[in-house]
């Protein structure tokens, strides 16, 4: 008897509906409110949501425990009403003045005591939301002078906070999201390699994993789809964040398979022989609408980023897999080279 093939569940947070703003121009889309994006997630196929910290209670810094634990029992009631999941908290702690010089790594310590608390309290938020998974995207966790922090300190300080975050919690699970620059000059944890080697030095390595997103790992020099294999051999990829870039520039956050369809495909091959998913992962667009998005296409990049996935998804399955092994065990490359291109385009005759 055949078994059912998985299904995906989907996943995107709302920074993902963005207004156009970039670092040479103001927004061109008005803001919407939480509500509105809300109410158009499950329409557009999705099932879960991703926040950070201040996503889930806005103005964070400025509202006490109880405020803070309140708004986030309202957000959750919220989400059950609409028939969404929590897929995940990251405490956003690039935007703070506390944190220009690194978080856990700055050099002064107060401003690492304030990015434990905010990473302490994240932790409760996303208790409260019924979700276990913390990303942590470490975003000014480097240097733009290497001569301005020691890097082995610096290793230590994350290990540290990490120890603290796995202490306040016993069942929360920690995943890194590794980029190798922007904002920063060069970040000290670039690609998975460097994410899962440090949690190995973590008081609970088990509880230590990463989130790969497909752009960080294309600035990184490197192909997300080994990068997604990598991962899966240590079970420690715990969620996605799906994308384009094209080629080692700024992050773009393009949709899903628009730069390179055939490096999507074989992130999908990569996932579906893996089985991520398996184990309630969420597949999460981190994609943004490009700037010049007219107000009635802005949810465009969400719907065609989950088309396309669920389109190679159909392609890995139909891939006839006996006939490429064949091909490799003849080393007949260029065959198989052609073999994949013309199973994307499909046939013309």
């Amino acid at each position: 008897m055949a078994t059912k093939p998985r299904q995906y569940k989907f996943c995107f947070g709302p920074w993902n509906v963005s207004e156009g703003q970039d670092p040479y121009g103001p927004t061109t889309r008005p803001a919407q409110s939480f509500d509105w994006k809300l109410g158009k997630l499950k329409r557009l196929g999705f099932d879960a949501m991703m926040f950070h910290d201040d996503d889930a209670v806005p103005d964070i810094d400025t509202k006490t425990t109880a405020q803070v634990a309140k708004e986030a029992r309202e957000l959750k009631k919220k989400l059950g009403g609409a028939g969404i999941i929590p897929e995940m908290v990251a405490p956003r702690l690039w935007f703070s003045p506390m944190t220009m010089d690194g978080a856990y790594t700055s050099n002064d310590p107060s401003c690492r005591r304030y990015a434990i608390r905010r990473s302490l309290q994240c932790i409760d938020i996303a208790n409260l939301l019924g979700t276990d998974l913390i990303v942590l995207w470490l975003a000014r966790e480097g240097t733009y002078l290497r001569e301005a922090k020691n890097g082995r300190r610096s290793f230590e300080l994350l290990i540290e906070a990490f120890d603290k975050m796995l202490a306040h919690d016993k069942k929360i699970r920690l995943a890194i999201e590794p980029k190798p620059n922007e904002p920063m000059d060069h970040a000290y944890l670039p690609t998975i390699g460097h994410a899962l080697a440090i949690a190995q030095l973590t008081s609970d390595p088990m509880r230590v994993g990463c989130l790969i997103e497909s752009a960080h790992a294309i600035l990184a020099g490197l192909d997300p789809a080994d990068e997604i294999d990598f991962a899966m051999t240590f079970d420690k990829l715990w969620s996605l964040h799906l994308n384009d870039q094209n080629g080692l520039k700024f992050d773009q956050d393009k949709p899903f398979g628009s730069a390179n369809l055939r490096v999507a495909f074989n992130q999908v091959r990569a996932l579906e022989r893996s089985g991520y998913g398996m184990k309630g992962e969420c597949v999460c667009f981190d994609v943004h609408p490009f700037r010049t998005t007219k107000e009635e296409h802005w949810l465009a990049h969400l719907d065609n980023s989950r088309r396309t996935f669920l389109r190679l998804v159909d392609k890995a399955r139909s891939f006839d897999e006996k006939a490429a092994q064949r091909l490799v065990a003849a080393r007949d490359y260029a065959a198989l080279d052609q073999m994949v291109l013309e199973h994307l385009m499909g046939k013309t005759r």
